[in-house]
C-alpha cells in the first residue's frame, strides 16, 4: 500500500502561507517561489485571500500545533517542518528537468535518504530530458495521425523511450530527435507474452519482465498473483481474470504462479 498519493500541485499565482523564522522557513518561502506561489506570512491573510497549503516552520512545538490545527480548521493542507505526525503532506527531494519533474519522497521517514536519491538521479538524467518532453508534446497531432489508436500510440512510444531506443530518456537528446524518430520509425508490433513468476516479491522480476508489464495494454492474471505485482503495470492497463478473452491487439502479458 501506497504510504501517501504522490501529486504535483500548481500553486502559480496563488497564495501559500508560510509562518516561522530561519533557515527551515526561508527554505519553504524559497520553494513556493520557485514554483510561482505568492508568499503569505500571516495565517488570517493567507485563509482570506484563499490558500490552500500551509507550511509552518515554528520552532516552538506549542505555537507549530495551534497554528496547525487553525490552518487545517480553515479547510487547508498542513506540512509542519520536521513534525511528520502533523502533516497531511511531505516536501520531496525534486529533480528538476521541466517540465520533467521526479519527486523522491519518503513519507517523511528520513530528508536526508531523499537527498542522496535525488542527488543521484541528477547525475543519470540528461539535462535536455525537459526538451525531449515539449518535443513529444508539441509532437501530439503528429503521433495521433500516424497511429490513430491509443495502444498503437503507447506501443511506438514505448519502443522508442525504452532503453536504446530512438528516443531514450537517458540519453541527451539534440534538437530534431522526435522529427527523425518519425521519419523513420514504424509502429510497434503485437505481442503476447506470458511471464511465469518466481515468487510473489515485484523486485524478483527481472528488467526485461519488468519492462514488458509496464508496457502491458491487458493483464491476465489470478487470483493468486499477488497485488503488489499487478502495481508494476500501468495504472490503465486492462486487468482480465484467467480464461478471459485477450484483447485482438496491444501488448497483452499473461501472470503465471511457477511451481516453487
Amino acid at each position: 500500500m501506497l504510504a501517501s498519493l504522490p501529486l504535483f500541485h500548481r500553486i502559480a499565482g496563488q497564495p501559500v502561507i508560510v509562518l516561522g523564522q530561519g533557515e527551515a522557513a526561508e527554505a519553504k518561502r524559497r520553494l513556493v517561489e520557485r514554483a510561482g506561489g505568492r508568499v503569505v506570512d500571516e495565517l488570517a491573510e493567507g485563509i482570506d485571500t484563499g490558500a490552500r497549503l500551509a507550511f509552518i516552520a515554528h520552532e516552538d512545538e506549542a505555537s507549530a500545533n495551534a497554528d496547525a490545527i487553525r490552518a487545517r480548521c480553515a479547510g487547508l493542507l498542513v506540512n509542519v517542518v520536521d513534525r511528520p505526525a502533523l502533516c497531511d503532506f511531505t516536501t520531496p527531494s525534486i529533480v528538476d528537468r521541466n517540465p520533467v519533474l521526479i519527486a523522491v519522497g519518503t513519507a517523511g521517514t528520513s530528508a536526508g535518504l531523499a537527498k542522496a536519491l535525488r542527488l543521484r538521479l541528477e547525475r543519470l538524467l540528461p539535462q535536455g530530458l525537459g526538451r525531449l518532453a515539449e518535443a513529444l508534446f508539441a509532437a501530439r497531432s503528429v503521433l495521433k495521425e500516424r497511429w490513430p489508436s491509443g495502444s498503437e500510440r503507447r506501443r511506438a512510444l514505448d519502443a522508442a523511450l525504452e532503453e536504446g531506443g530512438a528516443l531514450d530518456p537517458f540519453r541527451e537528446q539534440v534538437d530534431g530527435a522526435v522529427e527523425r524518430w518519425f521519419a523513420g520509425e514504424a509502429g510497434g508490433e503485437q505481442t503476447r507474452a506470458t511471464i511465469v513468476l518466481r515468487s510473489t516479491d515485484p523486485d524478483d522480476l527481472t528488467l526485461r519482465e519488468a519492462r514488458l508489464l509496464g508496457q502491458a495494454d491487458a493483464v491476465i492474471a489470478g487470483a493468486d498473483v499477488p497485488g503488489a505485482i499487478l502495481a508494476r503495470a500501468r495504472a490503465d492497463a486492462a486487468r482480465l481474470p484467467r480464461g478471459a478473452t485477450a484483447p485482438e491487439d496491444g501488448i497483452v502479458v499473461e501472470l503465471v504462479m511457477g511451481q516453487g
